[in-house]
This record gives structure tokens, sequence and C-alpha cells, in this order.
């Protein structure tokens, strides 16, 4: 049964949202399909890494010692007994007067405990001229300074950036287990609705919200499912939602408003247990969320605008939450704004705005005009500028809080995942 509930606020709003997304359960994946996922399992190395004493540097493997009195007016000359490429063993050992050429990467010769750099020599015939000291251990890389045999190195929760998929190729690890992405399916709804390459004719508009919406599903990690636009029909509304359930959330656009064509509502009141909220917020304040059989719903806005804010500010945090992330909200910083700004009604205003650095600091002014439908400010804002509900009016020059749209959310390398993950116990988060 769908229920109508007072005005909440934006964080009101949220945290009764995360409290009923799950965290998806884990799937093996190759390496290179690891990235932006969240790792389900504690990442143990099985070897030293480095696995030997290599060199740092290319150069010459000497003993430091011998080094000690090298000067460029009076170089030290020391003979050179092998020659060492990485990938090979060394067949030679070092002795006082001695020097292997060597290259990066290569094992230390026994007898070796120092590289000469290659551009403190000059070769002779048979010979090394060393023209500075070294000192023991000089660009010398020892087994095991990086990784100990039986170390965890990447926690369960780990959020996986290039630097991890790099470790866990070093590992050996082809194959790893992570959180898998929410399949997210995307409804719009209405008979004004055209798909983009039709015609419009008089009264029909294109319909925006469909790829708009999936495009930031797949911004946020998820894997969009289209279901594509549904008319004002029971039936054809009905069999839709029907066919979104099969996903692990449904996302529909349009028919939640005061006043909306009501079979929207009818049908989600039919189908599931939907609230129908009013958030205290500018734009999208009507918004529908709760569940259509086993899959969490959310019933966005029709106007474009209104609807991708709403989704940045509860859909977007609900996916990553279901990945197993931890950071949901988006970065924020603190900027001056370049013009005075509006919030007269009470609610907590998402301006689309533009942030930019100018001598040192960080300033912010609007994208353009604020209406619902207007998609041109949404293209040229690179964030949100929040103004709380208690503050009718920001002067130029005062501090505002900025939500960035385009950077990615902050991780903490080896955060762990949320609570609720299978296999995941409730004590292993922050």
């Amino acid at each position: 049964m769908a229920t109508t509930k007072s005005l909440l606020s934006v964080d009101e709003a949220l945290a009764a949202i995360l409290e009923k997304i799950p965290v998806l359960e884990p799937e093996e994946v190759f390496l290179d399909e690891a990235l932006g996922r969240v790792l389900a399992e504690d990442i143990y190395a099985d070897i030293d890494v480095p696995p030997f004493d290599n060199s740092a540097m290319d150069g010459y493997a000497v003993i430091a010692a011998d080094t000690a009195p090298a000067t460029p007016e009076r170089p030290v000359v020391l003979r050179v007994v092998a020659d060492l490429p990485a990938g090979y063993l060394p067949q030679t050992p070092v002795r006082h007067g001695e020097a292997v050429r060597i290259m990066t990467g290569a094992p230390m010769p026994p007898g070796a405990d120092a590289i000469v750099r290659v551009e403190d020599t000059a070769r002779g015939e048979g010979v090394v001229l060393v023209y500075a000291p070294t000192r023991p251990g000089r660009d010398v890389r020892r087994a095991g300074e990086d990784v100990r045999a039986g170390e965890r190195i990447l926690p369960r929760g780990t959020y996986v950036r290039p630097a991890e998929v790099g470790m866990l190729a070093m590992l050996g690890r082809r194959r790893v287990r992570v959180i898998r992405r929410p399949r997210v399916a995307v409804l719009t709804t209405g008979d004004e609705l055209v798909d983009v390459d039709e015609p419009l004719t008089p009264g029909k508009i294109r319909n925006i919200n469909l790829y708009s919406l999936i495009a930031q599903v797949r911004w946020c990690g998820g894997e969009p499912i289209s279901l594509g636009v549904a008319r004002d029909t029971v039936e054809e509304l009905e069999a839709k939602i029907r066919a979104g359930m099969a996903a692990d959330l449904l996302v529909t656009s349009a028919g939640v408003s005061v006043g909306d064509y009501d079979v929207v509502k009818t049908v989600l009141d039919k189908l599931g247990q939907i609230d129908f909220w009013r958030v205290n917020m500018k734009p999208a304040k009507p918004i529908a969320f709760g569940r259509i059989g086993n899959t969490p719903m959310f019933g966005l806005p029709g106007n474009p605008a209104s609807s991708m804010v709403a989704f940045e500010e509860f859909v977007r945090p609900a996916i990553l939450k279901m990945q197993g992330r931890r950071a949901l909200r988006h970065p924020t910083l603190q900027a001056v704004a370049e013009v005075a700004l509006d919030n007269r009604g009470g609610r907590r205003s998402f301006i689309r705005g533009y942030v930019h650095q100018h001598e040192g600091e960080y300033r912010v002014r609007p994208a353009g005009p604020e209406g619902a439908g207007i998609m041109t400010t949404m293209v040229r804002a690179n964030c949100f500028i929040v103004i709380p509900e208690t503050v009718e009016r920001v002067a130029p020059g005062e501090l505002v809080t900025v939500e960035l749209l385009d950077a990615p959310a902050a991780e903490e390398p080896g955060a762990t995942v949320l609570a609720g993950a299978p296999g995941t116990p409730d004590d292993c988060c922050d």
C-alpha cells in the first residue's frame, strides 16, 4: 500500500533509503574486470616482493668499499667480469677490484653490496672508471622490501583502483572475488514521449530521461537495463514494472508528483509497498521509494533536471552501497559565491553551478537558469551549490558548500565494505 509522508529533510530521506538498500553478493571476475569494484576477499601475498635482491638502476654491481676513494679527478678503476641483463641469474661473483655490468631488475650477483649508477662511470677496455663513491645497499632493492609472503596486502572491502590492479597482478591474481555490479532497470512513463530519432509531432517531447538516467546508472558503476517507455495505461505500465522486478533496482521517471495522472501510483500501489515522499529540497521535491516485490524501487520526477538531481542525491548513493562502496556522497568543498544566491521557501537548494579556481581560491557561480526542465544548465554545471534550508540568501563573497559532480567519490584505500553483504560480519565496518 502506498503512503504519503509529510515533508522530509534530504538527510532523513537518504537515511531511510540506505537503511533498506543491501550490499550485493560477491562474484569472481578476471583481473582486468576488477577496476572500480570492491574486493570481497582478503588478498594475501604468497611470495616476497621483490622475490630476490635486485638492482634498482642501470649501472655496475660492486663492493661499496672499493669505490670510497673515487673522485671526478681520480676515478677508481674496476675490472668488469660479467654483463648481467634483467631476467638472467648471475654466474660470476664480485670480488674486490671487480664489477658486474647490471641492468635494472637483474638479481644482485654474490659478493656485491651496492650499485654504481651508469652516469657516474665511463666504460674502458675490460674495465669501468668510477667517478663517485657509493655506499652499501645503495640502489639495491631487497627481497621482501615491498611485500612479505603471508602478509595481508589488500583487505576485503578495498576499492580497486589502478594501483590495486597492479598489486593484484604482482601477486599473481588472475581472478579475484568482488562485489558484483547492480543491475538497474530504468523506465520512463508518459504518452507524450517519443524516442530520440522519432519525429516530434505536436504535443510530443523526446524521451530525455531514459537516456540520461541510463548514463547516470553506468557513470556510478551500475549495469543499466532499459525498459523503454510505458504509456499511460495500467496494463502497459504494470507489464513494464513487472519486467523490472528481475533487476536489483528499479528506477522510474514521472508520475509521482501531486496532480500527476494517477495510473503510475495505482500500479505501484498494486504491485508493492511504496512511499510517496515530499522532500524538503529544490528541485526534485517529489520522490517515491519502496519495493516492488523484493526489488527496491525509486520513482523520480519527470522534469529532466529534477530527475537528474534526485538521482545524484538518492539513487547514486544506493547504487554505490549495493557495490560495497564506502564513500556514498559526492565530495564537497567550500567556495566563494561570485554572485548573490537566493533561497526563499525554506528548502535545501541544489543550484546547478560552475566552480573554478581563481587566484588560489575556489569560486562558484550558477551555471544558468534554474528551471526544472532546463538541460543546458545541467550541461554547463560541474557542481551543485548547496544552500541549507535555514539560509534565505547568500551574499557575493560568502562561502558556500559545493558538491562536485565530475569528481569520483573518494575512497579510503583499504576501507571495508558496508555491513550487510552476504558473508560479511556486521562488525567489519567503522
